[in-house]
């Protein structure tokens, strides 16, 4: 029986889910979303299950995972599990863990490049680049060690051959910015078609990257 604490969560993956289908971010099965979840004092997450696609996706299909590895639903966890937990595990401020195919973000991890400081909305990620992991097999202990490593720092990566990794406090925050890497990913192909963008420096992405730290937080004391 699903915990009642939990319900609010699993409809809010759902709808994510389906969210990211309807964009065209993912088709069918592809892609997973992950939310820290403790059930009984013990520490886990919520997780989609493997193989099944967004229009069919229900609320107590969600599966939930225990730190530990421990299973508990109907179904399987998604097989990429390993990276999802070992970025919740790495990082106490992620909340939420959104993987996408989206096409112009895995077409750039197909070339096995970064995405650069081209345009300064790339910031949205909480770094000046969003990096490329090596590729790895998904679903491999190399390919969830390679994701956490990649998301030390940063909100948002490439994975080579495969596709995009965004993680945030709340699933609403790591959904933006899957969301605006996806778009920044876009123009950035485009821009390559012409030529070799021009980066902004160092210290212009600072700045970007401080003014970010109080956007849109525009409530009046």
């Amino acid at each position: 029986m699903t915990p009642p604490d939990e319900a609010l969560p699993r409809e809010q993956a759902v709808a994510a889910i389906r969210r990211l289908d309807a964009l065209g971010l993912n088709r069918g099965s592809t892609g997973n979303l992950s939310l820290r979840c403790a059930r009984g004092g013990r520490p886990g997450l919520l997780i989609t299950p493997t193989g099944m696609g967004a229009d069919d996706l229900r609320a107590q299909d969600m599966v939930w995972m225990g730190e530990d590895g421990a299973v508990e639903g109907e179904w399987l966890p998604s097989s990429e599990w390993h990276f999802h937990r070992a970025v919740l595990q790495r990082r106490a401020d992620v909340q939420a863990v959104v993987h996408t195919h989206s096409v112009h973000a895995t077409a750039l991890a197909c070339l096995e490049r970064p995405l650069p400081a081209f345009h300064y909305m790339v910031a949205v990620a909480g770094v000046s680049t969003v990096p490329c992991t090596p590729y790895h097999t998904f679903g491999s202990e190399a390919l969830s060690l390679a994701v956490a490593d990649a998301l030390q720092d940063g909100n948002a990566c490439l994975m080579a051959h495969h596709g995009l990794v965004a993680a945030a406090p709340s699933l609403a925050q790591a959904m933006k910015i899957a969301i605006e890497i996806e778009s920044l990913c876009e123009v950035y192909l485009k821009a390559l078609a012409v030529g070799e963008p021009a980066t902004l420096s160092a210290a212009q992405m600072a700045e970007v990257l401080h003014k970010f730290s109080g956007y849109g937080r525009s409530r009046r004391a």
